[in-house]
């Protein structure tokens, strides 16, 4: 069984080799898809389709942009999501308690009255202003780890050749 998870694994990262470094584009377009990717991977509400527009606003490249949201968009939201709440109730002195309370709260008796009245935005408001700045922060991290990697793996590809 582990034999046939390292083949699995294996393959994905050969398959992110091939889709992100042999993508024929400058590093630095390359890395800030990757990056802005990430961005709308983690920001609620987005994903593929808001990082293949960013991409397109900002000229960057499509597929790397695309690769980085569906890479972020679920597999880091339980760990995004009780960071933006921990984050959001210290940005605006609130216990992270009580956020995540009045959060699910908001769910369970969901209504759309409710969602625009002053309590609920007590709830959005930290949540999506830090999901803001987590996002931004991984988004940079991202596009600066992977411009390095990408410039690195294609410098020593030339020296190769």
């Amino acid at each position: 069984m582990k034999k046939e998870e390292n083949n699995k694994f294996s393959k994905i990262i050969n398959w992110l080799y091939l889709k992100i470094f042999k993508i024929n584009d400058t590093p630095q377009k390359i890395a800030l898809g990757l990056g802005l990717g990430v961005f709308a991977g983690i920001f609620p509400g987005t994903g593929p389709a808001a990082s293949l527009f960013l991409a397109f606003i900002f000229r960057v490249n499509r597929a790397s942009a695309l690769i980085g949201s569906l890479l972020t968009n679920t597999w880091v939201s339980v760990v995004t999501f009780l960071l933006a709440i921990k984050l959001g109730a210290v940005m605006f002195g609130l216990k992270w308690q009580d956020i995540q309370n009045n959060g699910a709260s908001l769910i369970k008796n969901f209504s759309w009255i409710k969602l625009f009245k002053f309590s609920s935005l007590e709830v959005i408001l930290p949540v999506l202003a830090s999901y803001l700045i987590i996002s931004f922060c991984l988004g940079v991290l991202v596009y600066l780890v992977s411009l390095a990697v990408i410039l690195k793996v294609r410098g020593a590809n030339k020296k190769e050749a």
